[in-house]
């Protein structure tokens, strides 16, 4: 079975996963020529080693908490937060505690 991704105009919940959080995984939400949107659900503890991409990345923190290394800066991303690193950066997360992180990259530049 194909993995649904979202057509134009449909509505997408990005909703924290509260209790649902444990029995779901990581999801393409959607992707265009121009972008692609990913709803990473990381566990605590969790990490996302130091990696770069050739594209801008937009992090925004949907529940739980997220340190995020861009370079050699540290910061802490928790709901509502939001965070872009651009294509010469290299960044890598670590999940605090349950968290899921809306990614969205820019692919067309």
């Amino acid at each position: 079975m194909a993995i649904h991704h979202a057509r134009p105009a449909e509505i997408i919940d990005i909703r924290p996963l509260g209790p649902q959080f444990p029995i779901t995984g990581t999801t393409t939400l959607f992707k265009t020529q121009a972008v692609e949107a990913i709803r990473m659900v990381l566990p605590a503890g969790k990490e996302v080693p130091s990696h770069d991409l050739p594209r801008e990345v937009i992090l925004q923190c949907l529940e739980g908490c997220v340190e995020i290394l861009v370079d050699d800066q540290r910061c802490t991303l928790e709901p509502g937060h939001m965070l872009y690193v651009t294509g010469d950066q290299r960044h890598g997360l670590h999940a605090k505690e349950d968290s899921s992180v809306l990614v969205t990259i820019l692919l067309e530049q």
